[in-house]
């Protein structure tokens, strides 16, 4: 037995549910400070450690779970790099972001720290939250909080600051970026930036992005009706931000793995107040102070 009669009430329901994610945005629960809960941190530690300097800075299980996680000392490293991960990311699945601070951490060197900010619930898959803005504006407060605990627990002077974001990552810092206190925002896979170009973010951060050819997100449309989709991508060049470049890239989560030359670029923006990148897709980075910024 068929029910064809309930097809054309099962695609109203359907419309009508997009009708009200368009007219009234969905909210989320403000993100807060990740506590530290020390058997979360004990078990965190202890699965992750490899021979390096890690440190467990907030851990907590309930639900998926929240992390955050240090290579390196915040508080005195002359440079600080904060990977915003994206999608699917929680306590349980932080070993891939983790992989990329460590990548991260050797091309920048012992100078700059990294730490890994699971601060937020992040989507699931790509449904509904992850084409809604709805907890990337419950994130991106709880991101600039975190960013600014860095700045005022550093007992050195004022660190080199920059938040490296990822994926729907991406659109949680560019929601943050108009409070967020940090030099450089790098932008890397993002579905939009929902903002117009560099000035719509209102940001003093230099803002610099990367999307590869070899991305599937290249099929996203930057497109934002309502709170559905995120709008103009930041590694278009009518965005205005600097452009990395994406050679040895190969696939959405492979922008700062060993060998891409976007990692090579990121290293130089987070390890020296002086870097520069050339905005081409073979750009290069420099440490010049004198050196020319294309945008």
């Amino acid at each position: 037995m068929t029910f064809r009669w309930l097809y054309p009430f099962a695609a109203a329901a359907i419309l009508f549910g997009l009708l009200v994610a368009l007219a009234w945005p969905a909210s989320a629960a403000p993100a807060a400070a990740v506590p530290r809960d020390a058997g979360c941190a004990a078990s965190l530690a202890a699965a992750n450690t490899q021979g390096d300097d890690l440190r467990v800075l907030g851990c907590d299980p309930a639900g998926r779970g929240l992390a955050v996680v240090a290579l390196g000392d915040p508080s005195t490293a002359r440079s600080v790099a904060v990977i915003v991960p994206g999608s699917d990311t929680d306590l349980h699945s932080i070993a891939k972001p983790l992989s990329w601070a460590r990548a991260l951490r050797a091309a920048a060197g012992p100078d700059t720290a990294v730490v890994v900010w699971v601060g937020y619930r992040t989507p699931q898959g790509l449904g509904l939250d992850a084409a809604s803005g709805a907890l990337a504006r419950a994130a991106a407060p709880a991101l600039d909080t975190f960013v600014e605990s860095v700045r005022a627990a550093h007992v050195a002077g004022p660190p080199h600051l920059t938040v490296v974001a990822h994926s729907y990552g991406a659109v949680v810092a560019a929601l943050a970026a108009p409070d967020l206190d940090a030099d450089d925002l790098v932008l890397l896979a993002s579905p939009g930036a929902r903002a117009d170009d560099v000035a719509d973010l209102h940001t003093r951060a230099h803002v610099f992005a990367a999307r590869a050819p070899a991305d599937w997100m290249r099929w996203v449309p930057s497109i934002e009706l309502g709170d559905l989709g995120h709008g103009a991508d930041p590694a278009s060049p009518s965005f205005g931000a600097t452009l990395l470049p994406t050679t040895g890239v190969t696939a959405h989560d492979r922008y700062l793995a060993p060998g891409s030359a976007t990692l090579d670029a990121v290293a130089a923006v987070a390890s020296s107040p002086d870097a520069a990148v050339a905005s081409s897709p073979e750009a290069t980075v420099t440490s010049s102070p004198t050196a020319a910024v294309a945008a």
